[in-house]
Parts: structure tokens; C-alpha cells; sequence
């Protein structure tokens, strides 16, 4: 039985690992996430979880000590944004390379310079070749459901990889909406206990965790580890497709809003993609085919998933919070693309910049940018491939 209520994603994602009662937690704060190991820390005041928690001196501590509980058999997890994720950022490849299944609670917000504490992407993009799965929510509601989802995943024998369960600061991180909680038992069950097979603190059956890797080694792990990142594609389906029945609720690699017969479709990932979903709404009271493609999992990036549902459309545009400064466009303006290409998926593309630093995004936005793809394919129109939105 759900439990309605209302939340802010912060309070969601602690009451999730509430639910969870993971061994170990280290942590140390930075706005907008500082909530989370605040509330959880007070949960384990009040009796209500016997989570250790573990005060440390850096964010690169709180990623360190986290790796060593989660080697040493304990089931383990911390929560970070923006200059937190960059002081975690050897660790973080450590923890990949190390096949470690932790799991870290990113509050999404734009990494410095110049100073400042609103949301974009910057920080999770920047981490996106770190070898971690990163699943991205929409909603408060998103944020709890993919933190329960998080474990079984990243657990998986076929995975052994950390998660990053993002969402963005402040816009969900704060903002309080109703939300449907599961019971606890229900949680217990779906995660399960943590049984490794290998981990440090094992009597009679010692292991090394990082030792050096000579060169007839090293790049036979990092394949390994490539191949454990390809299979969690289809471990984040089946996962989802478990708690739908659970909940009711699914989500897939991606998620397809009208698009079943769009002309022009926007991917984007995020807050920003309810935003796009009321201007749809909109503009096929008007007439138009217009869709969106909302991505859940960023990575392991579902390129020929992402190709074959943009096949039969005129026009994408494909929406990057953050910039990549590769001076071509952003991340997903990159990647996109090159999915298409690969699958032989040839329709037009254009990147759009949006929502840096906070920066508003709104639904008349939206509606201008359907309304430039409408105007490139019909009328010919020359239109800036990589373009600021909002830009003053």
C-alpha cells in the first residue's frame, strides 16, 4: 500500500535510505545536498535506522571512506553536488575500477567559476567518464524511486558498478511536492540484503582491492569493467520493470512523451523535461506534432535505444544543461548525434544551451524552439546549431 505525502527531493532520497538502512554512510556538506546527511543523521539519532554514519573532514574523504566500507563488505553510500563531486573526482574512478557497488546521492549543481549554488548539469557531465552509472529524475517522485532502484542495480553480478542517482538542486532538491512512499518492508524486500562474495573483511579468504595493474593486465579490466557498464542496460530494464509491478510507476532507459507520431521531438533530461511535456501539451492543442524524449540513463548512454526511437521524427533538439566547452556544443549535443550517424538515423539535429547556472527555462521556450525546427525543415531556415537560450 502507497503512502501519500508530501516531500522535497532531499527528504525523499533520505527517506529512501531510511528505508534502505545501508551499513555505513560517509558524508560532509555542500548546499543543495547538505540535507540529505542531515536527515539521515537524525534518523539515526532517533533510533528509526542503524546506519553508521561517519562525519569526515572533505568531500574526497567522504568518497574515500565510503570505497573502504563498501570493500570491506558494508553496504555504502554518500551524497555530494558540484565542487564536492570534483574534490571526489580519483576517487570516483577508483570506486569504478574497483567493481564497487556504491551508490551516491548527486543534488545537481553548476560546478565553479564564477561561484554559484543553483542547479545545471555541470557537475554529473563532468563525471560522465568516470566508469559510474547515472540515472537522472525529473520529480521528487523520480528522485525516491530511482534511489530504491539504485542498489539492485549497481549489485547486480552482471553490473558491480556505482550509481549516481541525480536530481537537480534546489528545483527538486527543495521544492516540495506530493509523493507516493512505499512501506518499509516493501523497500526491504525489493533491495534485499547485501551478500558479496568478495570483500575485505572475509576470514580465511583474503583479497587485494586496487593493487597495481601491470600493462598485461590493466586493459583487460577496464574491458571487464566496459562490458559490466554495457550490461546494466539491460539490469536498469528489468529492474524497472520489477518495480512497476511493485508500484505501478516505470521508467526505461528513457521516457517517450507523444512522441508515437511527432515531427519534432526535444530530448532533454531533468526538471526542465516537465516543462517541455505542458508546452507539448500546448502545442498539440494547436495541431502540432511535437513530442518529447525525456533520458533517464544517462550512462551507460542508450545510443541505438535513443536512435531507433528518433528515427521516424523531422527534427530533434537536443538540450544540454552544461557546457562542454569543446567549442561544438554540449554533451548530449555530442553523443546524440553520433548515435544517430551510427545507426544510419538521418534527420536534423540542432543543440540547444539551456538553464546554466540556474538560468530560467520556460515554456515559451520551448514552444520557440518547436517553432525554429517547424521553420528549418519546412522553410529551409539556417538555424544555429549551438545556441545559448536565454542568453543576455
Amino acid at each position: 500500500m502507497s503512502i501519500k505525502e508530501r516531500m522535497s527531493g532531499n527528504e525523499a532520497v533520505a527517506y529512501a535510505i531510511r528505508q534502505i538502512n545501508p551499513d555505513v554512510m560517509p558524508a560532509f556538506p555542500i548546499t543543495p545536498s547538505t540535507e540529505i546527511p542531515q536527515m539521515v543523521s537524525t534518523y539515526i539519532a532517533n533510533g528509526e535506522m542503524d546506519t553508521e554514519f561517519i562525519p569526515v573532514e572533505s568531500e574526497h574523504s567522504a568518497m574515500s571512506a565510503t570505497i573502504g566500507a563498501e570493500a570491506a563488505g558494508a553496504r555504502s553510500l554518500t551524497a555530494t553536488s558540484s565542487a564536492g563531486l570534483a574534490l571526489m573526482w580519483e576517487e570516483l574512478l577508483l570506486a569504478a575500477s574497483n567493481r564497487l557497488p556504491l551508490v551516491l546521492a548527486l543534488v545537481n549543481r553548476t560546478l565553479s567559476g564564477p561561484i554559484n549554488i543553483n542547479c545545471d548539469h555541470s557537475d554529473g557531465m563532468g563525471a560522465r567518464d568516470t566508469g559510474w552509472i547515472q540515472i537522472y529524475a525529473e520529480n521528487n517522485q523520480e528522485a525516491y524511486d530511482n534511489f530504491i532502484q539504485a542498489y539492485p542495480i549497481s549489485e547486480d553480478a552482471r553490473v558491480h558498478l556505482p550509481v549516481m542517482i541525480c536530481q537537480d538542486g534546489f528545483i527538486t532538491s527543495h521544492a516540495v511536492e506530493n509523493i507516493e512512499l512505499l512501506e518499509d518492508k516493501c523497500v526491504q524486500d525489493f533491495v534485499g540484503e547485501y551478500e558479496p562474495e568478495e570483500y575485505l573483511l572475509n576470514p580465511g579468504k583474503p583479497i587485494a582491492v586496487g593493487p597495481y595493474s601491470v600493462s598485461n593486465y590493466a586493459m583487460e579490466a577496464k574491458k571487464n569493467q566496459e562490458i559490466a557498464l554495457e550490461n546494466s542496460k539491460q539490469v536498469v530494464v528489468e529492474v524497472a520493470e520489477k518495480y512497476r509491478r511493485l508500484t505501478g510507476r516505470g521508467f526505461q532507459l528513457f521516457e517517450e512523451y507523444r512522441t508515437e507520431d511527432a515531427d519534432y521531438i526535444m530530448l532533454i533530461m531533468g526538471s526542465a523535461a516537465g516543462t517541455a511535456k505542458q508546452a507539448v501539451d500546448d502545442l498539440r492543442e494547436e495541431g502540432k506534432k511535437v513530442g518529447v524524449l525525456k533520458l533517464r540513463l544517462f550512462r551507460p548512454f542508450p545510443a541505438d535505444e535513443i536512435a531507433h526511437a528518433l528515427k521516424n521524427c523531422r527534427a530533434v533538439a537536443i538540450m544540454d544543461r552544461c557546457e562542454s566547452y569543446n567549442g561544438n556544443g554540449g554533451p548530449l549535443g555530442s553523443e546524440v548525434p553520433a548515435a544517430l550517424f551510427k545507426n544510419k538515423v538521418m534527420i536534423e539535429t540542432v543543440n540547444y544551451i539551456y538553464g546554466l547556472a540556474g538560468r530560467d527555462f520556460t515554456i515559451r521556450d520551448v514552444t520557440e524552439i518547436f517553432n525554429e525546427l517547424e521553420d528549418m525543415v519546412e522553410n529551409g531556415k539556417d538555424v544555429e546549431q549551438y545556441k545559448y537560450i536565454r542568453l543576455r
